[in-house]
């Protein structure tokens, strides 16, 4: 029997990896497209094939797949947590130290995305999703735990999330997320 040579990843694939790799680490306005191309070891015919709209298609393609990736995190840290919306809200927190740990952590792509975007771009819209996830997901299990002012206590949590995901940025501390996990047990002990 013998393997199978392994399939080259499609043009788009590659383009997808390169721009992943290079607007994270380097963020979306400082690299040129020419420098996504030589990555990906594609022609410039082949971004305009995958990506009609160009540049801002791939962007959107980008800060799609981060979203789709950081969703799939949340959600199996939720589904292992068990059936109390307690846990599974407590989970989010838990998901984000595994984030934090990763040694290519640097910060949340959408709000680099936006610090660096026109107003009205595409990385606005693609953070707007991000943030309506986000809003909806903690405010659906806030709601489930039955607290005494749901939105007060999601719009806590939310600014939890976001400055532990700051902190772990700015000050590279990983223990951000426990730290951010003990507030909001704090947070939901006092909303009943």
């Amino acid at each position: 029997m013998t393997d199978s040579p392994s399939k080259k990843p499609s043009a788009r694939e590659r383009l997808l990896r390169a721009s992943d790799e290079l607007f994270y680490n380097e963020g979306i306005h400082t690299v040129g497209i020419d420098r996504v191309l030589e990555k990906a070891q594609v022609a410039k015919g082949s971004l305009y094939y995958n990506f009609e709209g160009g540049k801002d298609e791939l962007v959107s393609a980008y800060l799609a797949g981060r979203h789709a990736a950081w969703e799939k995190t949340i959600d199996d840290g939720i589904a292992s947590a068990g059936p109390d919306p307690r846990d599974r809200l407590l989970s989010i927190f838990d998901s984000l130290g595994i984030l934090f740990a990763r040694p290519d952590y640097r910060g949340c792509a959408f709000v680099n995305a936006v610090a660096e975007a026109e107003p009205g771009g595409v990385e606005e819209a693609a953070s707007e999703r991000f943030r309506d996830w986000l809003h909806g997901l903690i405010g659906g299990l806030v709601a489930e735990i039955g607290v005494s002012d749901p939105a007060w206590t999601t719009q806590q949590l939310v600014i939890l999330y976001d400055g532990a995901t700051t902190t772990a940025q700015m000050d590279k501390q990983v223990s951000a997320a426990k730290a951010a996990r003990r507030m909001a047990e704090l947070i939901l002990d006092s909303s009943r």
